[in-house]
C-alpha cells in the first residue's frame, strides 16, 4: 500500500501527510544544531534555545509540506491522482499517480512547489519587518544578531532556510523542480517528452557531480558533517537522473504500444443494480475472487471496484437487498485506466500496483477490458529482450 513504509501524520485537502524513518532522524539533528545557533543569538537559557528550535524545525517542515501540497494540489486539477506526500531525510515527495502528458501541465505542476515558497518567504520578511527594522531583521537571517527575540529569530531562519530551498530547487537540474520546469521548455521546443527528459536529467547529473565535489572539499577541509551531507544529497540527485535518463531511453523503446494492445477484453463485471446477496452468491462464491468491476446496467459505463469483504458486510449486516452500486467508493476511480494511454503511463502506477490490474475504459468512461501486473510485466520484459 502507498505510503506503508512511512508513518501517518495526518491528512490535509484529503491527502495523506506521512514521514518515513529518516525523517525523524533529520529532524532530531536539525533541533540539536539549532539549538546552538539559537542559543547563540537568544543569548537566553539553553531551554529557551531548544524550544526555539524545536519550533524552527517543525515551522520548517510544515513549509515543506505546503511546497509539497503546492505540486499536490495543483496535479489533482490537472486530473492527477495524488498517492500522498511523505517527507524523508532529504525534504519532501508528492507522490503523482502519472507523470504529466503535456509541456503546459509539467511546467505548472513544477512551478507550484516553488511559487508556495516564495510566499512562505514573503511572509517571513513581512512578519520580520514587523517587528524589526530591515538591518536588524537581516542581521538574524546572518545570525550575527548577538540580542534579538525568539520570534525574530525565526522568522529570520524560516526566512533562510526556505530562501534556500527555492533557490536550490529552482537550479535547472533533474529531478529538482527548477529540472523539471526545465524539462518542460525542452519538451515544448523539440515537441519531445524524452528528449526534454534526457535533456534535464543530463544537466541533475552534472549537478550532482558538482554536489559531490563541493561536499568533498568541504568534508575535508572547513565543514566536515555538511560537506558529507551534500555529498550523500549529490549521490541520490545522481541516482534519481540515471534512473530518469534510463526510463527515457526505455520510453522510446515502447513508444507506441497503449493499454488497448495488453487488455483482456470482455471481463466478468457486476451490474449495479445487482443486490449485495446476489453479487455474493452469483459472483463471489462462484468465482472465489476477491473483487470485481461494477457497472452501469445498459451503458456499461464503469463504477467501481467492488471488494468481497464490503458485499459479506452488507449481508452479515442484514442488508441483503442493498444494490452493490451503493457499496462502491469514490475513490475506487482510481483503479482505472483509459484505452488509449500508453504502455509507460502503467509503469509506475501505484494503483496497478496495489490492485494488480486495472479496469481499461474508453473516452465515454465505458468500460472495455482489464489489464493486469503480469500482462505489463510481459510486454516490458518483450521490449527489453527486442532491445
Amino acid at each position: 500500500m502507498i505510503g506503508s513504509s512511512s508513518v501517518q501524520l495526518g491528512r490535509l485537502f484529503g491527502i495523506r501527510i506521512g514521514a518515513s524513518p529518516s525523517w525523524f532522524v533529520f529532524l532530531f539533528l536539525m533541533i540539536y544544531f539549532l539549538s546552538g545557533q539559537f542559543q547563540d543569538v537568544l543569548g537566553g537559557s539553553d531551554t529557551e534555545a531548544y524550544l526555539v528550535a524545536v519550533a524552527g524545525a517543525l515551522l520548517f517542515f510544515v513549509s515543506l509540506v505546503a511546497h509539497e501540497l503546492g505540486h499536490a494540489l495543483v496535479a489533482r486539477r490537472s486530473g492527477i491522482g495524488i498517492e500522498g506526500i511523505d517527507l524523508w531525510f532529504f525534504g519532501g515527495l508528492a507522490k503523482l499517480s502519472r507523470d504529466s502528458r503535456t509541456p503546459g501541465e509539467e511546467f505548472r505542476v513544477a512551478g507550484a512547489g516553488p511559487a508556495v515558497t516564495l510566499v512562505v518567504c514573503a511572509l517571513c520578511l513581512a512578519f520580520g519587518f514587523g517587528l524589526s527594522r530591515a538591518g536588524e531583521f537581516f542581521d538574524n537571517v546572518t545570525f550575527s544578531e548577538s540580542s534579538t527575540t525568539p520570534a525574530l529569530a525565526l522568522a529570520s531562519w524560516l526566512f533562510t532556510v526556505n530562501a534556500f530551498l527555492f533557490v536550490f530547487n529552482m537550479v535547472p537540474a533533474f529531478p529538482l523542480d527548477g529540472g523539471r520546469l526545465a524539462r518542460a521548455a525542452a519538451w515544448k521546443i523539440t515537441g519531445d517528452k524524452n528528449r526534454g527528459t534526457r535533456f534535464s536529467a543530463r544537466l541533475g547529473q552534472g549537478f550532482s557531480f558538482v554536489l559531490i565535489g563541493g561536499g568533498a572539499v568541504l568534508a575535508f577541509t572547513i565543514d566536515p558533517i555538511n560537506g558529507v551531507w551534500l555529498m550523500v544529497l549529490g549521490w541520490f540527485l545522481g541516482q534519481a537522473a540515471s534512473g530518469a535518463v534510463a526510463t527515457s531511453d526505455f520510453a522510446e523503446r515502447i513508444d507506441g504500444v497503449t493499454v488497448a494492445d495488453l487488455m483482456d477484453g470482455d471481463p466478468v463485471t457486476i451490474p449495479g443494480d445487482t443486490t449485495a446477496l446476489r453479487a455474493q452468491e452469483d459472483f463471489f462464491l462462484r468465482y472465489g475472487w476477491e473483487w470485481f468491476a461494477a457497472v452501469e446496467p445498459g451503458t456499461g459505463r464503469y463504477l467501481g471496484i467492488l471488494p468481497r469483504v464490503r458485499v459479506d458486510g452488507a449481508v452479515d449486516a442484514g442488508r441483503p437487498i442493498l444494490p452493490v452500486a451503493d457499496l462502491l467508493d469514490a475513490a475506487d476511480a482510481r483503479f482505472a485506466v483509459r484505452d488509449d494511454e500508453p504502455l509507460e503511463a502503467l509503469i509506475h502506477s501505484a494503483p496497478l500496483r496495489d490492485l494488480g490490474a486495472l479496469m481499461v475504459v474508453d473516452a465515454a468512461g465505458a468500460l472495455r477490458g482489464v489489464v493486469t501486473v503480469q500482462q505489463v510485466r510481459r510486454a516490458l520484459g518483450a521490449a527489453v529482450d527486442a532491445a
